[in-house]
């Protein structure tokens, strides 16, 4: 996949990541002088119009929650071809999955993170939201003024309790998703 140059005002300087809805680009943004991340609609689902809300929810989401413990974004804008994107906080010390796959932690950071992890979910569940595919790749970490930082990310398949969105379809990582969220039936709540 080749860079595509500049998103908005800001520069790209390279690819962090594609997934299934989305593709994530380190970006330079001129005006704050700061590396960003850019996420951008996948081109195949551009014209649906569900999932393009869905994307655009997470951002509003992620905006009206504004905590430390969750990826913040900083604006939103549209590609000339209609895409949305997003512009995020960047986490310079990758991910839980990049951490994972290099070996095992000490079982006493290992309970830090947890218990950091933990803390960031509390703030979703706070807010009546559940996050519904928290996984190694989910959860990011930031080097900031007091140390490194975990950073909850990727909340489009998040899921407010109080909507009633209609959306009952299974979502998730398999492995790291709870169980009741497998069965098309059940009721997920914060219990999850």
């Amino acid at each position: 996949m080749s860079s595509p140059g500049r998103i908005g005002p800001y520069r790209v300087e390279r690819l962090l990541g594609t997934g299934s809805f989305a593709t994530v680009w380190l970006a330079h943004d001129p005006v704050l002088d700061s590396r960003v991340a850019i996420k951008v609609l996948a081109e195949n689902w551009h014209h649906d119009l569900r999932v393009r809300e869905r994307f655009l929810d997470e951002a509003r989401l992620l905006r009206r929650l504004d905590d430390e413990r969750l990826v913040r974004v900083h604006a939103v804008g549209e590609l000339a071809d209609g895409r949305p994107y997003s512009v995020l906080t960047w986490a310079d010390g990758g991910s839980l999955r990049e951490r994972l796959a290099a070996g095992a932690m000490p079982a006493p950071a290992a309970l830090e993170l947890l218990a950091e992890i933990a803390a960031g979910v509390a703030v979703l569940h706070r807010h009546g939201v559940v996050h519904r595919d928290l996984s190694p790749g989910n959860v990011l970490f930031r080097s900031g003024p007091y140390g490194e930082r975990v950073l909850i990310a990727d909340l489009g398949l998040a899921k407010a309790l109080a909507a009633a969105s209609g959306l009952t379809a299974r979502a998730g990582t398999p492995g790291y998703m709870a169980p009741e969220q497998d069965d098309p039936f059940a009721i997920v709540d914060t219990r999850a």
